[in-house]
Parts: structure tokens; sequence; C-alpha cells
């Protein structure tokens, strides 16, 4: 059976273009594969998050997780920095990462832009310790978007690396995996242009309240509306059209259809139907989220159990790994 790794960085709290765009698979796949499902803590050490602040998004994301149906009895889930062997295997990989290709990594420059006065180690060596997450597993298949396929192609380099380095065949040299032919939907973020991403703040979250994905969805950008018949819509009312398309009910999609297409459209009006659909979408996973954010106990359960799993597969590569690379006790 093909083994799969996934993970979320702990501040990446799930929104509707994570869910339609890969979760909804994620919960597949953990009836057709050995799945890991893991809450990436160490990576989001890289923009210096409060104490406080990096408990809290860990216990949100593994409860965003299980709301959505990742289920901890067929799949592992658990939290990156509960399993040591990782950081380990990213320093013995780190010794043979090499700085020019990690400087020419796009995620390293973009961040270093992004975050100037925050240029860190963790930054540079990002896909070394991505690699890391993935191989410790021995994983087969790795779920990418666009934006993480240099990463992988690096974790693909760092596993070939060690295999010829040590003439071994210890890593598989583990492949995307992009959902193709997949029922997948490229969700829009409300700012008119682009994917919804928490980065770019243009996204609705999973656990975010009524009120705010009100405000949210009529700020909204839109045109000054239609002026003939059957015109083909910009790109930041098609995005619209594309969230309601995947909320509300074909009816209604219909009848803002009929109602651009003659130029009768009101935007107000297609806007308030929308963040009420997004509403009536989104309350039953925000309830389930709310419900188990309070259950401390299943939590523990969860995350203590998951570590033990992710552990047992991590110990087993991390003694192949130290033998081979000629670490062997004297007592």
């Amino acid at each position: 059976m093909p083994t799969v790794v996934s993970g979320i960085r702990s501040t990446g709290n799930l929104h509707l273009g994570n869910y339609f765009g890969a979760v909804k698979n994620f919960i597949e796949m953990q009836n057709e594969h050995s799945t890991y499902f893991f809450i990436a803590d160490f990576h989001s050490l890289t923009t210096h998050p409060t104490p406080a602040d990096l408990h809290i998004n860990v216990k949100q994301v593994m409860a965003e997780y299980l709301a959505c149906g990742i289920d901890p009895e067929k799949a592992t889930i658990f939290v990156q920095s509960d399993v040591p062997e990782i950081p380990e295997l990213y320093l013995l990989l780190n010794m043979n990462a090499y700085l020019g290709e990690l400087e020419r990594t796009t995620s390293f420059k973009d961040k270093a832009r992004q975050q100037p006065d925050n240029v860190n180690a963790g930054l540079l060596t990002y896909p070394v310790l991505m690699a890391a997450d993935i191989i410790i597993h021995k994983a087969n298949l790795v779920p990418v978007g666009k934006d993480q396929e240099q990463n992988l192609e690096m974790a693909r380099t760092f596993a070939r690396r060690f295999n010829r380095m040590y003439n071994v065949e210890t890593f598989p040299i583990p492949r995307p995996y992009t959902f193709e032919g997949k029922d997948m939907v490229k969700i829009p973020g409300l700012d008119g242009s682009g994917k919804m991403g928490k980065s770019e703040g243009n996204a609705i979250a999973l656990a975010e309240s009524p009120e705010s994905i009100r405000k949210k969805v009529m700020r909204a950008v839109t045109d000054a509306g239609p002026t003939e018949d059957n015109q083909q819509k910009p790109e930041v009312i098609k995005n619209l059209f594309t969230l309601m398309e995947v909320v509300s009910t074909p009816d209604t999609v219909a009848h803002f259809e009929t109602t651009y297409n003659n130029c009768s459209i009101r935007y107000g009006d297609l806007k308030k139907q929308l963040a009420e659909d997004i509403i009536i979408f989104t309350t039953p996973i925000r309830t389930k989220i709310e419900e188990i954010v309070k259950d401390q106990e299943y939590l523990s359960k969860v995350a203590r159990i998951g570590a033990e799993k992710a552990r047992a597969s991590a110990s087993k590569t991390l003694q192949e790994v130290r033998e081979i690379i000629g670490f062997r006790k004297f007592y």
C-alpha cells in the first residue's frame, strides 16, 4: 500500500480553498493509502510566533482537520514536534544540503523579500526540514500545490543523494500527488485575483464567525456591472460566481446568472446571498471545530496515539539511517 505524507503549518488555519482544493481528497486517501497528516509547528518558528499563539494554533488546526473528516482510526494525525526523530533526520540531511541550491529556492527568495529583518537559517533550510517530514515515513506520494512543487523536488533530490552517497535504496523517491481526475475546484480569493489563501488576506476560514463572513463578502471586489446582454464576465465577477457554485443551490446560481446576462444584476444582492450560503455551508464544520477544541481529553488522545504511530515509523527509518551513516554504539 503506498504511503502518503501531507502537512499544514500550524499558522495555516483551514479555509474554503483548502477544503475544496485538497481536504476532501485527503479524506478519500485515508481509505486507500497509508496516510500521515501532520501539523508543522517546527516550520512555523521561521516567523517567530509567541509561545501562547503556537500552542493555540496547533490545537486549532488539529481540531479543524478532525472536524473536516480526517479519521485518527484510519490515518496517522500528529504534531511535528512530538516526533523528535524528524529534527534528527533534518540535521543529518543538512550535512548534504548545499548553500547554493538552498539559496536558489523560490520559497526562500520570496520569504526573504517578505521578512527582510528575519532571514533566518530556518527559512534557508526549510526544504530540508520538509524533506525530513516526507522521507522519514518513506513516502511514495505527497499531495502538493504549485507553490510547493520546487520544495518537493528538493526532497526528491535529497532522497536520491542519500541513496547514491551510501549506495543504498533506503528512501523511495516521493512523487507529487496532484489529484488529477479528482473533483477539485480552485477557490478564488475575495480580492478579485488569484487563489484563496490566508497569507494573501483574501480567505474565509472554516471556523470564521457569521459576522466576519458577511463583512468580508460584502467587501469583495466587483466592477460597475454588465452593460450588454450575455457579455463575458470579468475575472473579479467570475470569482464570485465560482464561490457561489460550490456553496449555493443550482437555482440560486441560475437566478444570478440570468440577472447578470440581462444586465439587471445587483451585486449587493448577490453578495448578501453568497454570504448567507457560505454561512450555511460552514456552520456545521465550525460547530464541530468548536466542540472538538473544547474536548481536551479527545484532542490529547488523538495527539498521543498519532505521536506513537508516527514515532514507530520514524524511529525505524532513523535507526536504519544512523547505521548506514556509521553511527553505532560502543555500549
